[in-house]
Formats: structure tokens, sequence, C-alpha cells
């Protein structure tokens, strides 16, 4: 086979050059009803070229009247190269366990694709304890293959290492577009154990190394290898934070500096983690000109903001599981990467998002949501109760076991049509008690040591629209004239904000 392949450069394992061949014969290798590993974590990392020739294959079997689906498991969304051919071509019957891709979002609201959304710390052991079934794939991405068969990670590890050990078989896609000099920023752990066997992650700071730079795969368990991807990950374009998230941005600095003079945080606070968007970028922003120095972070995802920040010299050493980078993010990391290389740790997700690991370093959290009630109950992941939006992701892994935590997002949306704000959320993600700060333009409201009623009062004032804020008072005072007191509710409106905005089209009355 590898005479039709005018370059074998990153295949160091002369044993695994016959196992060299076309995505099309990739493809071939992956039958309908598999359950399939794929490597891929926020549009970073995935494997381009067999996802497709397999959507390829899946539409002509269906032209043919051949049923033909897979379940898709990987660390977190990928790219319309993955998610998006595979949906289209109406080849998946569960995926897992998050997705940002508006056909897959369709599908599984339009119940023609089962999803289950889940922490993503959870996800490698509930593989290794085997509550989700046999995995018997796993296409993994990688930058290069070194001469004793290790794999050398690409821009993601997610739940790669995972996928490799637990698959049956595994097909490996080497990404020619990627920079050699990836190879040593990886740390890939192989302690863990099934209970009752487990030892404690020792990781006491945001730099420490405990693992391989590599992936370890047994070469029989190896069925393919495709070279012929030239392809850089879809990344996100980030544009400058428009004036609500410089807002919110600018009410967690503020309230960052007052824990500081407290004494609560050091001067360099606690590691970071952040959520990807246009907050977090905002937040980065306000940091890169700030008065805070030897910054770390402990996070999932790395930026282009935090690139700036290490390259500034104020972020000292980011640990995450992917770098998820806008093109301009790209060359500058391949330009500069013997630095970064030193600065930057890409970890399993099932070590970046520990919780053993969060609450010892004590990381400061921030991530988004789709609404909050006046009690702190966040909703992250479903539009009105019923229609996903993308998945929990990392959130609750960093909420509950952060040193704090902040929910962060503007307090209207659809033209302010809704509130982000509302009498009860219409889906609970977050539990009033793993929510500690609210944030939206309109203010900062600090849940830590308050009951209910005196969180519901923090939150209607400070981050409620004035559009709402009255409404909000209003059921809240009548909430509290029958009933029990602790956390009073009208069970019959509690909802009638959202019932209200699918009936009319807006959440005013």
């Amino acid at each position: 086979m590898t005479q039709h392949f005018e370059s074998l450069s990153r295949i160091k394992c002369q044993a695994l050059h016959a196992k060299v061949m076309s995505a099309e014969q990739a493809a071939e290798l992956i039958p309908s009803g598999a359950t399939v590993g794929m490597s891929g974590f926020t549009g970073s990392g995935y494997p381009k070229q067999i996802p497709s020739a397999l959507a390829k294959r899946i539409r002509e079997a269906h032209d043919n009247g051949k049923a033909f689906k897979i379940n898709v498991w990987t660390g977190a969304s990928t790219a319309p190269e993955l998610d998006g051919a595979l949906a289209e071509a109406d080849g998946i019957n569960m995926r897992l366990p998050y997705q940002s891709d508006p056909t897959c979002r369709n599908k599984i609201n339009t119940g023609q694709m089962h999803y289950m959304d889940i922490h993503l710390s959870h996800v490698a052991q509930y593989a290794w304890f085997g509550f989700l079934g046999k995995l018997n794939i796993a296409v993994i991405e990688v930058a290069g293959i070194r001469e004793d068969g290790s794999l050398i990670p690409a821009a993601s590890v997610g739940n790669n290492k995972t996928w490799i050990d637990q698959a049956d078989k595994v097909i490996i896609e080497v990404n020619y577009a990627l920079s050699e000099k990836l190879e040593g920023m990886h740390d890939i752990y192989y302690g863990t154990a099934l209970p009752p066997h487990r030892k404690p992650v020792l990781i006491n700071e945001p730099d420490d190394r405990i693992g391989s730079p590599y992936y370890q795969c047994p070469q029989e368990k190896i069925i393919g290898i495709v070279v012929e991807t030239y392809d850089r990950d879809r990344v996100n374009h980030f544009s400058e934070p428009d004036e609500v998230a410089k807002k919110i941005a600018s009410h967690i600095l503020n309230f960052l500096k007052e824990e500081v003079r407290k004494g609560i945080l050091p001067p360099n606070l606690l590691p970071l983690q952040s959520g990807v968007g246009d907050v977090s970028n905002a937040v980065i922003s306000g940091l890169q000109h700030g008065e805070f120095d030897n910054l770390t972070a402990y996070t999932e995802v790395i930026q282009d903001g935090m690139l700036g920040l290490i390259k500034s010299g104020k972020l000292k050493m980011v640990s995450a599981t992917s770098l998820s980078l806008s093109p301009d993010g790209v060359d500058e990391l391949n330009e500069n990467i013997d630095f970064y290389r030193e600065r930057i740790i890409l970890r399993t997700q099932e070590i970046s998002n520990h919780p053993e690991v969060i609450r010892r370093l004590g990381t400061i959290a921030i991530n988004g949501m789709i609404e909050c009630d006046i009690y702190g109950n966040v909703n992250s992941t479903h539009i009105m109760g019923s229609g996903i939006m993308n998945g929990i992701g990392g959130s609750g892994d960093f909420a509950r076991n952060s040193f704090i935590s902040f929910f962060v997002r503007p307090s209207i949306a659809k033209n302010g049509d809704i509130s982000a704000i509302v009498p009860m959320v219409s889906h609970v993600d977050h539990t009033e008690h793993d929510v500690q700060i609210i944030v939206t333009e309109q203010g900062l409201a600090d849940l830590r040591g308050l009951s209910p009623r005196q969180r519901a009062e923090k939150i209607i004032e400070n981050c409620a629209h004035p559009d709402y804020k009255e409404a909000l008072w209003d059921y809240f005072h009548r909430a509290q004239q029958s009933g029990a007191q602790h956390t009073p509710h009208i069970l019959s409106e509690a909802l009638s904000w959202h019932d209200r905005y699918l009936k009319t089209g807006t959440m005013k009355k």
C-alpha cells in the first residue's frame, strides 16, 4: 500500500508502513452499528479525512436502502468535517458527551439522534467501568508515530488515551499540517485504576507532570493509518469582546481585586479556568492589562487570549486538554512553539477536569449559562426546558470543586424578549448548592453564605435587566405571601415566563 503515498516521514516505525491506506479504505473498516471513539475537543484534534469518507459511505448505503448508523464518542465538540458530516448523512445513532454542531443539535432536538450529556470528567471512567457499553473502534488524529510505535498527540488530548486503551481496533490519522514540535507538550497519565485500587492524582501545581508525552498502543490493534491529511483544525475566529462582555469582565476583575485586598486570594490569584466565548476572552483581555502577575491556569481549553498572556509574561503556565486557536493563534503558536512548549501542558480530560485536582489547586472558574433563577439554580444546556444547546461540558466539574466559581451571561437575549434571570429555570444543571457567583452586565451577585431568600434579593437587584426587574420582584413578593417560606414559589407561575415566550415570542407581559 505504501507506494501510493509520497511521504511516510511522520511514521518512523517501519513495521507500521504496511498499514497505511486511504481514508476511503479506512472508512470501509467501520461497520454499521459500531461504537466509535473519535478524537477531538472543542474543534481541535479531530480526524479530518476518515469521518468525511465514512459519511459518504453511509449516504451510499442509505441510497441503496440499507440502514447504517454508528455511535460516536469524542472528548467534546469537533467540527463540520466530523459531527456535521456524519449528522447530515443521518449516520449517528448515539452521540456523547458534548457537541456544538447545528445539524447534530437539530437531529437531537427532533428525536432523530440519541444524545447523552455527561460531565466531561466522568466520560473516561464511565467507559472503564463498562457503563457505556463496548467500544469497538478508535479513530485518533496524531502528529506522528515514533520509532517504537508510540503516538505523538495532536492539538487536543481529550479522551484519546481511553479510546485507544478500550477499543478493540484503532485507526490512526496522521496530520501533516501539525507542527512536529508539538512533541513534548503533552502529559498522558497512565496511572488511573478502577476502584478499589485508586490512588491520588499527584498534581500539586499546574506545571506538575505525572505521565508520558505519548500515547501507547499495541501495534496489533492498529488496523489502518491514513496519511492524506494536511488540514488545519476548524477553529474559531475570535472577535473583540463587545461592551456587554467587557462589563461582565469588569465586574469579575473588580471582585477578584477585592478578594485579594481582603486576603482571601493571593496577589497572583489561584489557577484560572474559563470556558470558551466572548466573556472569557474579555476577562483574559482585562488580565492582560491588569495588576495581576505570575498567573497560572488549570483549564480545559487554551484560546488566543491565553497565548497573549503567556507571551507577555503575565501567565507563566497553562495546563489544559486542548488548543482551540484562531488561524492567527495557530500561526503564533507554530512560529514560537519552542517557547510555548515550555509553558503549556496538554493532559487527558479525565485529569484536566479531575475533581480531586481542581479542589486541591483551588481554581477560579468562569463558565457560561443559559439562564439562572432567582434562587441561584443554573441551566447551562437547554433552551426552554426541552431543546439541547450544546451540553454541560466541564462546567459542573469546575463549579462544584473550584475555590471560587462564576456563572456568566448577558442579562437578556433575543433583542430583549428573553430574560437570563427567571423565577424558576426550565432545566437544572447546577443546583443552588453548587452556584457561588452570578454575573451579568448589570452586576454581580455573590451568593456565598446566603439563604435562598437572601440569594433572590441579590440576584434580582444586581443581575436582572431593568425590563424584567419589577416583574421578578413582584413574583418574589407574592410568592412570600403563602406556602412554605424557605424557597418561596408560585407553582402555577414558576415557568410561566417560558410558556409565555413559546406562545407569544417574548417573556414580557
